[in-house]
């Protein structure tokens, strides 16, 4: 695995914080990256918040920062309460989601308050699934702190939870009134928790910017990572300003993202972390393409190779008939079509709308005709 070294930036200095200006169709908010968390309060206030604050959180995130984050809060005005949610994606469920109502309810949280999303994407999910529910609907800030909730999941509004039989088949467009990204909560992250959100960062270049890609798969030099999630975001706000509701453009942020839903479900989401799957589905996906005539062959490879260099996994050994019937319940079915994103070239993706009963095939034999429908 490549040794990844986090190069800090410049640290909190506000002239050193960039900006990203999200247009989305249902509201616009800023991403600022490089900030330092405990200065929340301070960014809420500016947007005449200073009632009651609601921090979610989880397990793993609030022995580090969550007491620190209240007191942040509390010294700006607000009237803090927190909940701690157990950590991982198999606690992404309507029943946390419904503590975290009753939670609010017993804060006395109305519409013109705050709820502080305080942890990685499955925190975020459920946190801004439940704001955006609760009372019909309580703005919401998230606080990223995860590197793949940072660089992905924080921004563009989607939220929701899984059920037994799907992924994210329960949710909404919600979008936060800000997002707060502190690159120090890099630091603590295990190796196999940064590695999930270099999966993600990974996809970035092989969708839109080739160039990320490149830099990414083949240079061993330190990683600047408020640049990285800058880069991201930036392709994730140009793609979201023009397809909020996931209905076109958005699609290609799914690369990887059919096969790995699946491959998560198949492990009870609990086998494979999220950048896992994700990237066993964007070999996988690579190898459908070179299939279909669509991506250039020899790119599954290079896209194997990128993944193993920070020590994520290249496939898994759940059975073709077991991911196959996960797919079947996918989000992204249309009829008896799933869509797919595909490669034409490492920096461009595009969507093939694929017969369901061609994709089994290609799963038990790796093979499926040259030919596709709907390519757009």
């Amino acid at each position: 695995m490549k040794n990844i070294r986090i190069k800090a930036g410049h640290g909190h200095r506000e002239s050193h914080v960039k900006l990203v200006h999200v247009n989305a169709a249902s509201g616009s908010y800023y991403v600022y990256i490089g900030v330092d968390y405990k200065s929340a309060g301070a960014y809420a206030k500016n947007l005449r918040f200073d009632g009651k604050a609601f921090i979610v959180t989880d397990s793993n995130v609030y022995p580090l920062y969550g007491d620190e984050m209240a007191s942040a809060l509390r010294n700006e005005g607000f009237d803090v309460d927190m909940l701690v949610l157990p950590a991982g994606e198999e606690h992404k469920r309507l029943e946390s989601v419904s503590s975290i109502y009753e939670a609010l309810h017993r804060h006395g949280m109305t519409r013109s308050d705050l709820v502080f999303a305080l942890g990685g994407g499955v925190v975020g999910d459920m946190a801004g699934f439940a704001a955006g529910t609760y009372m019909r609907g309580v703005p919401y800030i998230q606080v990223p702190t995860t590197l793949l909730a940072q660089i992905d999941s924080s921004v563009g509004g989607k939220t929701g939870v899984d059920l037994e039989f799907g992924k994210n088949l329960v949710g909404m467009f919600n979008q936060p009134v800000k997002v707060l990204i502190d690159p120090s909560f890099l630091k603590t992250l295990s190796a196999e928790t940064t590695a999930d959100g270099m999966a993600e960062a990974l996809k970035y270049g092989l969708i839109r910017n080739a160039e990320l890609f490149e830099s990414l798969a083949e240079d061993d030099g330190e990683i600047d990572f408020i640049g990285l999630i800058h880069t991201c975001v930036e392709i994730k706000n140009q793609v979201v300003s023009n397809d909020e509701r996931d209905t076109g453009e958005r699609m290609i942020l799914n690369f990887g993202h059919t096969i790995g839903h699946a491959i998560e479900k198949c492990g009870n989401y609990t086998k494979y972390t999220h950048g896992q799957a994700v990237a066993i589905g964007m070999v996988r996906e690579a190898a459908i393409g070179e299939a279909l005539g669509v991506t250039p062959a020899g790119t599954s490879e290079r896209v194997r190779k990128a993944v193993s260099k920070f020590g994520l996994p290249a496939d898994a050994d759940e059975s073709p008939a077991d991911i196959y019937e996960a797919l079947l319940s996918d989000k992204k079915k249309s009829g008896d079509d799933i869509n797919f994103i595909l490669l034409e070239r490492i920096g461009h993706a595009v969507i093939s709308r694929i017969p369901v009963s061609r994709i089994r095939p290609l799963l038990e034999e790796r093979i499926i005709p040259a030919t596709t429908q709907g390519s757009q």
